[in-house]
């Protein structure tokens, strides 16, 4: 199995398929590398595609200790992988966890981050919400290290957000459920307490936001009610950016409605090749 070492070394297995400009491909919380299949096999047609798993996600390394899982060592993996692979910049796909990693990349290293696809960004972002959301953080990933994968999967794969999911296609939910109960508690127990319970929410980084400059696609499902009103936040704050909202539609938004994520955001990629995603036109914001 190939891997790359973080800065601070741990192993991360990744996968790679295709030739072309690069797409890094990072996924959420209730996934793994595994999960962008369905994108691997339709942009490997055109493009150098790399998927990897984040720390904590088998076969990728599980660090033992808390202080492994801050939202920087996420951020930073994506850059480990890249450098690992010798390349200078790609486009960066991210789902919800994966998205949050792939923006910080970008504020903290714009120049390796060709594009930013921001799919179910931002859960916890409400500032009225913030305590109560990193309390259930902490108390899930208790439980996930106390009762296990069972807990974990219907925890983490049952919330409302995945609930479309389930409704519309219950083979694939079923195999999006199955293939989650196979993670390693720890592993998302670690997670949980620390990434998901302890980033930052979005509006700490008004500033940095206003000032990016990275072409940017912003994807939320409509029955994705913890990342609607971040998604417009993001919209708001990033001038170079772009929403798509998917109807009827939740939060595992790459394999819920596959056919219409990719070409979502193969029409994004290439318009950002093209040179013709910018920022947006003062004069279409109203005074």
């Amino acid at each position: 199995m190939p891997y790359a070492t973080s800065s601070d070394g741990v192993r991360l297995h990744y996968e790679e398929v295709g030739h072309g400009t690069p797409i890094l491909f990072v996924h959420e919380f209730a996934a793994d590398g595994a999960s962008w299949e369905p994108q691997m096999r339709y942009f490997s047609r055109g493009h150098r595609c790399i998927a990897y798993s984040a720390r904590g996600y088998t076969p990728s390394e599980i660090p033992g200790d808390d202080a492994s899982y801050g939202w920087e060592h996420f951020r930073d993996d994506t850059l480990a992988v890249l450098d690992h692979l010798q390349t200078r910049a790609a486009h960066f796909v991210g789902l919800s966890m994966g998205a949050y990693s792939s923006l910080q990349a970008a504020l903290k290293a714009p120049e390796r981050v060709l594009s930013l696809t921001l799919a179910g960004a931002g859960s916890g972002f409400e500032a009225s919400r913030l305590q109560g959301f990193r309390d259930q953080c902490k108390a899930d990933g208790d439980r996930f290290a106390r009762e296990g994968s069972a807990t974990l999967a219907q925890l983490a794969g049952m919330t409302s957000g995945r609930i479309p999911f389930l409704v519309k296609d219950p083979r694939g939910f079923q195999e999006f459920f199955d293939a989650l109960a196979r993670h390693d508690p720890n592993g998302s127990a670690f997670t949980m307490r620390n990434f998901q319970g302890g980033r930052p929410p979005l509006s700490e980084f008004t500033t940095q936001l206003k000032q990016l400059t990275t072409p940017t696609l912003i994807i939320v499902g409509d029955e994705d009610d913890a990342c609607i009103e971040s998604s417009l936040f993001l919209k708001q704050h990033i001038t170079a950016s772009g929403l798509a909202m998917f109807p009827k539609t939740g939060h595992v938004l790459n394999h819920e409605e596959p056919a219409l994520f990719n070409d979502t955001v193969g029409r994004f990629l290439e318009l950002v090749e093209a040179g013709r995603w910018g920022p947006r036109d003062p004069r279409s914001v109203r005074a």
